[in-house]
């Protein structure tokens, strides 16, 4: 089948009926047999998904009418179309003549002469089109209006630099696993490949790649010496800080890096990752098991422990909790689309369930970790200060200046050295 046509099938696969990119793009991917047509696929999908407010104001300002129903395919070929022509090197003859042939792929023959004039139109009239957009709003930061709104509330001087970096391409960051050698070997070993890195600003293990590259070009990447995270998502085992001898409960693991990272930095310990998705928690035994790791692995409900818990407490929680996943949109550009306004209150009383069953499972004198890869207050400090409120017996360990009971954790925005938006707190259980 024709890419362009792939490329639009994908795309209606998310807007039109709410599946990830991470599940139609590879369903999509797999109808390819050439890396680099794979590659450019992913490039197409991931690219409309950034612009998709832009890309749709031009397109719709073009056509006399909106397509709708069954016609709506041909709506997604257009946007695919103005993205090659607008954000792409692609010449303009190629993505012309592909995004049209594509319409005989998409079944619909006739639009044929429709999706050319647009596009032709669009070519010609492009920086007209820019000049008379928006200044405001949906279509100037390619974000819903509910996001723009709550980013607006929650950060009102720094709202459109976290729109924006959640708009740029995401950087490829690697953990270097300490328990085979050090950051400065690992950054040696890239050089001696030519692999241009440097190391990160925050955490011991950080190392951030100028240009991204396959897992198969890093050394012993196969025997586990070092993984794919971004660098705030790495604060988590390091905030965590497992001992020798401790046991250790990583709730909501899946896909298992943050599992990984805490068995690399401490010896001897006892590990046990849970996860509600036998699918994702496949996941986490790959990763283990590529790193030459182990730990318990268990399909279980983390508002409901009487189901699966062995009635050991444990020393440490890492609670990685269910969240809008609003820090990590750069990496995800599909979460604009997917998630709702409405689902944040959801979102907020699963996370309450979740971290006060967990709570139950701690230790006295243990600690638990919340984190979040969402910039929402409600997800992440208003959770947490309520959760104070509710547990006498939670201590608040500062983990930055400004760190209160009132205010609490550290949250890291989109862009913060050059990291994904994420939410950390500490607690000590009385």
């Amino acid at each position: 089948m024709n890419l362009r046509a792939l490329a639009a099938q994908t795309v209606a696969a998310v807007l039109e009926r709410g599946e990830s990119l991470a599940t139609a793009l590879p369903a999509a991917q797999s109808q390819i047999d050439n890396p680099k047509n794979k590659a450019l696929l992913q490039e197409l999908c991931y690219g409309v998904m950034r612009e998709l407010t832009q890309l749709e104001y031009f397109v719709n300002t073009l056509m006399d009418k909106p397509l709708k129903g069954k016609q709506r395919i041909v709506h997604h070929l257009l946007i695919v179309g103005a993205y090659q022509l607008l954000h792409t090197r692609i010449p303009a003859h190629a993505a012309l003549g592909e995004t049209v042939a594509a319409v005989d792929d998409i079944q619909r023959p006739k639009f044929k002469s429709l999706v050319n004039g647009v596009l032709r139109n669009l070519q010609r009239q492009s920086e007209e089109l820019r000049e008379n957009m928006p200044t405001k709003g949906p279509i100037t930061f390619n974000h819903p209006k509910w996001l723009i709104k709550r980013a607006t509330a929650a950060y009102p001087k720094q709202w459109q630099q976290i729109l924006k970096a959640n708009n740029e391409r995401s950087p490829m960051w690697l953990r270097n696993n300490s328990a085979m050698q050090s950051r400065d070997q690992y950054l040696a070993q890239l050089a001696e490949l030519e692999i241009e890195a440097t190391a990160g600003a925050i955490g011991d293990n950080s190392i951030l790649l100028a240009n991204p590259v396959p897992v198969t070009a890093l050394p012993d990447f196969d025997k586990g010496a070092s993984s794919v995270q971004d660098i705030a998502a790495q604060q988590a085992a390091e905030l965590l800080d497992a001992q020798a001898g401790e046991r250790i409960l990583d709730a909501c693991a899946a896909p298992g890096g943050k599992t990984c990272h805490i068995l690399e930095l401490a010896k001897d310990i006892e590990v046990t990752a849970l996860d509600c998705d036998q699918k994702r928690l496949d996941r986490v035994a790959q990763n283990l098991e590529r790193i030459g790791l182990e730990a318990t692995l268990i399909c279980g409900d983390g508002t409901a422990p009487e189901t699966w818990w062995d009635g050991k407490e444990f020393d440490r929680i890492l609670l990685d909790a269910p969240c809008s996943a609003t820090g990590v949109i750069r990496r995800n550009p599909d979460i604009k689309w997917l998630r709702r306004d409405s689902d944040i209150e959801q979102l907020v009383e699963l996370q309450q369930q979740i971290f006060d069953a967990s709570w139950k499972l701690l230790k006295s004198g243990g600690t638990l970790v919340y984190a979040t890869c969402s910039i929402l207050p409600n997800e992440n400090s208003q959770q947490v200060a309520r959760f104070l409120e509710r547990h006498q017996d939670a201590k608040l360990i500062p983990l930055h200046q400004g760190d209160t009971p009132q205010t609490p954790g550290w949250q890291l925005l989109p862009g913060d050295n050059n990291s994904d938006g994420f939410y950390y707190a500490k607690l000590q259980k009385q």
